[in-house]
Parts: C-alpha cells; sequence; structure tokens
C-alpha cells in the first residue's frame, strides 16, 4: 500500500497562537482567559457543555462537524455541533425523568463511541458529575470507584456489564439506574435501553445556572499504591482546557483533531473531548482497536492536522512504517531528536496544564 507523504514544508495557513513566548508570558492574565469564554446566557453562570456545544449550535457553526465517527467497519458518521447539542439535551431530560440532578454522579465504562460524548456533555448540562471509567478495568477496580463516587447511573455495554458489573450489582447500594448503550439491555435484569429512554426524550434543554465552583468531573487514580483517590474538576476547569488547547495544542476551528488516548483517563476526556470541542475543532472518534496500517488511513483519509497521541504509539508505527511511509513531523517532550522541534506550551509561572509527561503532540501541516 502506498501512501501520501506528510510534508512539513507547506507554509501554515492559520499564524500560531503562540507567537513569542516571551510577549506571552509578560501579558499573560487568567482573566482575559476567562473572558473568551461565553459564560451561559442572562449572566447564569460557567458550563464546560454550553462552552463546547450549545455556544456553537446557537452560531453559524452550528452545521460545522464537530464528531466524525469511524467505526470499525471503516464507515464514518458526521455529527454536527447542532445535532450534538440536540443529542446531549436529550440526554440531560433522560437524567431528569430518572430523577437525577444536581450534584449527582453518572459514571461511564464505555469505549470510544458516539453515545459517550453525548452522555459525557449530556451530564454536563444536567449540572450531574460525570465521573469516566477505564473499559479494561476488571470488576474489583470498576466496583470499588462506583462505590466510591456514589454513583447512581452507570452508562455501559451489554457485554461490559455482563463481565464487569452484574455479578457486583448486589454490592453498590447507591447505584440506581444502569443504562445500556446499544443491544441487550432486555436480557439483563435491572438495566433498561439509552436508545428507548432517548427516543422519548425532548431535544431541547435549558441549562440550570452553573456556579464555576460546581462540580463537573471526577476522575480516579490508579489506584496503584492504595485506595483510588478522587480527583475533581469543576466547571471552571473550562478555562485552563481552553486555554491550554489554545497554546500547548495550537488549535483553530478549522482543526479536524483526533486524540488516541482513552476516554476513561483525564486525557482522553479534557484533552480527547472537551478542549477540542471549545475550540470548534472537528475530533475525529476512531471506535476501532489498534492497527497501524488503520490509524495511518485514518490520518491521511480524514486529513488530521492536529493528532494527540504518546510515544509508545509512535514508536510502534515506526516499526511497521515502509521507508516510503508517511512522515510525520513532531512536536512535544519526548520526540526523535531528528526531524523534530519543541514546542514551549504556555507562559511559564502561569502556564495552564498540557500535554502531561509520556504524551506528545503532533501537528500535521494543512492540505492545500
Amino acid at each position: 500500500m502506498r501512501w501520501e507523504t506528510i510534508r512539513k514544508d507547506t507554509p501554515p495557513r492559520t499564524a500560531p497562537n503562540l507567537g513569542d513566548y516571551d510577549e506571552e508570558c509578560a501579558g499573560f492574565s487568567w482573566w482575559e482567559a476567562r473572558a473568551r469564554l461565553e459564560g451561559l446566557p442572562g449572566g447564569r453562570g460557567l458550563n464546560i457543555a454550553h462552552e463546547a456545544v450549545d455556544r456553537h449550535a446557537a452560531s453559524p457553526r452550528a452545521s460545522a462537524v464537530a464528531l466524525r465517527c469511524v467505526g470499525r467497519d471503516d464507515s464514518v458518521t458526521c455529527v454536527t455541533y447542532a445535532d450534538l447539542s440536540r443529542s446531549t439535551a436529550r440526554f440531560a431530560n433522560v437524567l431528569r425523568t430518572l430523577g437525577i440532578g444536581h450534584g449527582d454522579r453518572v459514571v461511564t465504562l464505555l469505549g470510544r463511541c458516539p453515545e459517550l460524548y453525548t452522555v459525557v456533555l449530556g451530564t454536563l448540562k444536567n449540572t450531574s458529575v460525570l465521573c469516566p471509567l477505564f473499559s479494561a478495568f476488571g470488576p474489583d477496580p470498576v466496583a470499588q470507584r462506583v462505590t466510591l463516587s456514589d454513583a447512581k447511573v452507570l452508562v455501559t455495554t451489554a457485554e461490559l456489564y455482563r463481565r464487569k458489573v452484574a455479578g457486583r450489582r448486589g454490592g453498590l447500594a447507591a447505584l440506581r439506574h444502569v443504562l445500556i448503550v446499544g443491544e441487550g439491555a432486555d436480557e439483563l435484569p435491572g438495566t433498561v435501553s439509552l436508545a428507548a429512554l432517548m427516543a422519548d426524550a425532548a431535544d431541547t434543554f435549558t441549562i440550570p445556572p452553573t456556579s464555576p465552583n460546581d462540580m463537573a468531573l471526577l476522575h480516579f487514580t490508579s489506584g496503584t499504591t492504595g485506595t483510588p483517590k478522587g480527583a475533581v474538576h469543576m466547571h471552571e476547569a473550562a478555562v485552563a482546557h481552553y486555554t491550554s488547547a489554545l497554546y500547548a495544542l495550537d488549535l483553530h476551528r478549522n482543526d479536524v483533531f483526533w486524540c488516541t488516548a482513552d476516554p476513561g483517563w483525564v486525557t482522553g476526556l479534557s484533552y480527547g473531548i472537551v478542549a477540542p470541542l471549545m475550540h470548534g475543532a472537528t475530533v475525529v472518534v476512531d471506535e476501532g482497536d489498534y492497527d497501524a496500517r488503520r490509524w495511518y488511513r485514518i490520518l491521511a483519509e480524514q486529513r488530521v492536522s492536529v493528532w494527540y497521541t504518546a510515544p509508545t504509539a509512535l514508536r510502534m508505527l515506526m516499526r511497521t512504517t515502509p521507508r516510503t511511509g508517511p512522515y510525520v513531523p513532531r512536536r512535544g517532550p519526548h520526540h526523535q531528536r531528528r526531524r523534530a522541534r519543541t514546542h514551549r506550551a504556555a507562559p511559564a509561572a502561569k502556564r495552564p496544564p498540557g500535554p502531561a509527561p509520556g504524551e506528545l503532540l503532533v501537528r500535521t501541516p494543512p492540505r492545500r
């Protein structure tokens, strides 16, 4: 198979967000960073879902593609910002119907699929708290985190529920509802089909007043040295998500963005879902497992302009790349010394969070 060469000698169409580093450091202000966000209409606060979805859906960008979902069979489904606004409104209404409200925990045990984005952002619209779990966790880690989070709702698939939750359901005292993505809910007592609930829900929803200090996301540490610790992101974290993506990822509205991190971890959620949508980018959602040829095909066919991945993934790809394979320019802390250039993320002492150690940002030049 022949691959199109990705070259870095093409001049960028758009100037980088970070020009003179020292000048940006001197003038950086978190107050000004916050002013880049719209806030809820009528001064009702700050909500991550509004910044990521609804403000785009209410603008001329409503018809722009928010999600480009590549199925396991290589089929491609596009979801616009208007579509995403409606589906997340439906899920927020589903939660209301189930009696789930402000501050209640909603846990996801899902891989990359379109429904995940609907659940994440619909939960935030409802001012409930989203707690993502790594789908490769075993039954014990899943049960431990569902218990620690005091979750009332679990959204998962029939297969994952059978293997990792059903046998421990009796010990999850706070868990009231299990919503099944896809088929199989009819065969699982104590569960209900998410699609059935969504079909009966309205596709409009008014986000309640949201304090910047309201809980939005609850992540858990790996638990390798003891009981997993909960780490909370407030809705105010939207400021850091937006700003770090502005500088560290250099995101623009015309970018096609692909983050390969699992959505069960903080990188995959903050920088795989929230941050790129806040910038109005198009997010590639790959539902398949790792395969070198598949990844190269997605990069080429979906014309990915910003790729957020791990050095391990790059090394795996390099081992399977033919000598005539695609040239990938790299930026980040763990790059191959040749052909690479470093990218300082943002103002030094005031630097917002960006790619963590062990992660790597790739920006490919725009195609003409």
